[in-house]
């Protein structure tokens, strides 16, 4: 019998691939799936390095676009990109387990901005709406996990 697979992002593992270089490990969640192949995700570090030019998310005219915060460069297409090729090489998934908050992986909980660089709303991050559009299975953040009483 095959090993279920999850995608969990990877600072949630221990990587150092934070825009601020920190590590924010999650003891719960490595330990909740530690029966499964664990597939790290991150689409920022590797388009960007680490540390790196934080990004936010900005509606513009009804669109949510990825925006640097000093730079102020749309990063979208290039974050598109690099989440579309992840999703191609990693088909048949069982669990996601993303990073609550973050302009790429936050379920419900990423601060969307407007032009004025203000709170307008709390969405999903790139990474969240397109899984949730394309995988077929739970599609959780870190928060969750730890609040669940079950391990």
């Amino acid at each position: 019998m095959a090993r279920k697979r999850a995608i969990i992002s990877a600072c949630l593992l221990g990587e150092d691939c934070r825009y601020d270089g920190k590590i924010k490990k999650v003891n719960k969640v490595v330990q909740t799936f530690k029966e499964y192949e664990i597939i790290p995700f991150c689409p920022e570090a590797s388009l960007f390095g680490t540390p790196r030019e934080r990004i936010s998310i900005v509606n513009i005219d009804g669109v949510n676009q990825i925006i640097s915060d000093e730079t102020f460069k749309d990063v979208t297409p290039l974050l598109k990109k690099e989440i579309y090729g992840f999703m191609e090489n990693n088909r048949n998934i069982d669990a996601i387990v993303l990073k609550s908050k973050s302009p790429s992986c936050g379920i419900g909980t990423t601060p969307i901005l407007d032009v004025n660089k203000e709170v307008a709303f709390y969405g999903n991050g790139i990474a969240a709406s397109i899984f949730k559009e394309h995988y077929n299975c739970k599609i959780e953040d870190e928060i969750a996990i730890e609040s669940s009483r079950c391990t």
